[in-house]
């Protein structure tokens, strides 16, 4: 597979989406027991790419686990528990909450939501009243949630200032996710809570050795990296909620999980996703810390003696738009990784697995959780995009990010988060 086959790969492609959305239409019952689950795997079907389409699937997700909780009322609520729901029928509330808040994510698209939403109920085996009176209670929730998201500064104007100099030509690449730094978080309390210390120093040992792996095993053209980890490279080419959310609802169906509280697992885990990646761009946006592509090609000008320039250096695939410090894949794994450990790990789940748009008729699969994080690092330094310092510093941010987030959510909500209560 070459670079532009890859790219087109990365992402869900306009086509891909109206299959999807015919396919919702087509039968009336739904396709899997959980709705919870089955509802998050509709939500990534149509999601944006990266990083905003994550902030999609939490709003989604979140939702669902609030109109749930209100009529189960076993939690706090993440914004809303609402009051004199006796009687409605979970499943469609949760089938209302996420197609609702699909719709007001994606207003092109409405009506195929309402659609797909009309069949979903007719699968289900409560009576009419309390489904309809379940999707009214989904609805009322998601609007609520939808419009305490309204102004968290996802939709902001792109502020990155390129750093050049007077009549000197810069890269006119869109940044990605330049805003990110300044987005309201889901739980942690500020962008800038689990912001690291800055890369390693460019005169130090530990810098040599991260540019020498990278440039050796990350480059096009390695004759190092054998044929797996040119595959996991690969197959970690995939971002947004299409790589982890699998993850997610294969924990729920092992632990055969009650609605709610696979409702408020999946939301957790949305919801750590999401701030995990609101800190990497924090960081990111703060060190600028540039590329293996850059730093490779200008190996001459670190002052460090033991990196040598190479001027045509490039990695395996096309370096993401961003700076490189940390790792955000490590990131999100790490958060993966913790969240999953706080409500009891593997225990029930013999190993996880995965496929990827990037590497296809590939299946990984992994036994614990840490085989796991190290794969998405190592993937990361094999496709030329991150320093190994780099990986550490991500995963253990992201692990980080992930315990605190299983700790805090759904906690009493403050002002701060929530603005409109």
């Amino acid at each position: 597979m070459n670079s532009s086959e890859s790219a087109r790969l990365r992402y869900i492609r306009p086509l891909t989406l109206i299959v999807s959305l015919t396919a919702w239409c087509a039968g009336a019952a739904p396709c899997q027991a959980d709705v919870i689950t089955d509802w998050d795997t509709k939500a990534i079907a149509v999601a944006s790419p990266g990083a905003l389409g994550e902030r999609e699937v939490a709003i989604v997700d979140l939702a669902m686990f609030d109109a749930v909780n209100s009529i189960a009322r076993q939690h706090p609520a993440y914004l809303v528990r609402e009051e004199g729901v006796e009687g409605s029928s979970p499943e469609a509330a949760a089938a209302s909450a996420a197609a609702t808040a699909l719709a007001r994510l994606h207003p092109e698209k409405a009506a195929d939501f309402k659609a797909a939403l009309d069949d979903y109920s007719k699968g289900l085996s409560d009576s009419h009243g309390d489904v309809a009176k379940g999707m009214l209670l989904g609805e009322r929730v998601a609007l609520r949630l939808c419009d305490s998201r309204a102004t968290d500064g996802a939709g902001g104007v792109d502020p990155y200032r390129p750093r050049t100099q007077p009549g000197v030509y810069a890269p006119t690449a869109t940044m990605v996710a330049a805003t990110w730094p300044t987005l309201r978080p889901f739980v942690i309390e500020r962008p800038d809570q689990f912001r690291p210390g800055p890369p390693v120093a460019l005169a130090s040992v530990e810098w040599a050795a991260d540019y020498n792996e990278v440039k050796t095993y990350g480059a096009r053209n390695s004759t190092q990296r054998t044929p797996q980890q040119t595959e996991t490279a690969r197959f970690w080419l995939m971002v947004g909620p299409q790589a982890y959310h699998p993850i997610a609802r294969q924990i729920v169906a092992a632990r055969r999980m009650k609605l709610v509280d696979s409702a408020r697992f999946m939301a957790s885990f949305a919801a750590a996703l999401t701030d995990a990646y609101i800190a990497v761009f924090d960081a990111k946006y703060r060190y600028e810390f540039w590329r293996p592509i850059t730093a490779i090609r200008n190996g001459d000008i670190d002052g460090n003696p033991a990196t040598e320039i190479d001027p045509t250096w490039q990695p395996l695939d096309a370096t993401p738009q961003h700076p490189e410090y940390p790792c955000a894949h490590c990131i999100l794994s790490g958060a993966v990784a913790a969240v999953i450990e706080s409500t009891g790990g593997l225990r029930d789940v013999p190993e996880l697995s995965l496929t990827s748009p990037t590497a296809p008729g590939v299946i990984h699969r992994w036994s614990t959780l840490e085989a796991f994080t190290t794969e998405v690092a190592n993937a990361r330094v094999w496709a030329g995009f991150h320093y190994r310092s780099s990986t550490r510093v991500g995963t253990a941010m992201g692990r980080d990010i992930g315990k605190y987030v299983a700790v805090h959510f759904a906690e009493p909500v403050s002002k701060a988060r929530h603005p409109e209560k």
